[in-house]
């Protein structure tokens, strides 16, 4: 474009310098700047065509329009790609949601499961250990009632022993161990 514009600047000066020279191009003349510019611009419209400048310029347009066809037609496989890529994204996005909330429901479920077990065992425990408890105060009351017994019966013994130790004589008490003495054969028989 360049040496375009400095051709015609070129083939336009001598055209001003001569004002006198008649004007037009149906005046051919070699005096005549005008119509040395037309056979300047004709000759070089004929170079262009002799050395085939269209021909190289169309198939540059050519092969630039096949480039950017060949661009646009990378462009859409590529979106087709990038398109297929996201839907199988979302699927497994969508599966992998679908897995966490299953996970998640069957945490839920054990944990729940998970207590009442826990409930049940913490129940039976209580009541184990109660029974365990009664019976250990059952036994602690038998055994205090025993003992309170033996030792009322200890007591009650030793008193009537010095009771009747000091209320009878000899006699009376060789006479009451041996009634003592036929009283517990009779009942052990």
């Amino acid at each position: 474009m360049r040496y375009l514009t400095v051709l015609i600047a070129m083939a336009a000066t001598p055209a001003f310098a001569a004002e006198d020279a008649p004007h037009g191009l149906l005046s051919p003349s070699l005096g005549n700047t005008d119509w040395i510019v037309f056979l300047g611009f004709l000759l070089f419209l004929a170079v262009l065509f002799y050395f085939g400048v269209p021909k190289m310029l169309m198939g540059m347009l050519d092969n630039r329009a096949a480039g950017i066809r060949s661009d646009l037609e990378e462009a859409r496989g590529l979106r087709e790609e990038a398109q297929t890529m996201l839907a199988s994204y979302e699927r497994k996005a969508r599966e992998v949601e679908e897995q966490s909330a299953r996970i998640v429901a069957d945490a839920r479920a054990s944990a729940e499961a998970a207590a009442v077990q826990a409930k049940d065992d913490i129940a039976r425990s209580i009541t184990r250990r109660l029974a365990a408890a009664e019976d250990q105060i059952a036994s602690a009351v038998t055994k205090a009632n025993r003992s309170v017994r033996d030792r009322a019966a200890s007591v009650a013994i030793a008193a009537a022993a010095e009771v009747i130790a000091k209320n009878t004589s000899s006699a009376d008490q060789n006479k009451l161990i041996d009634e003592s003495i036929e009283e517990v054969g009779r009942r052990l028989n």
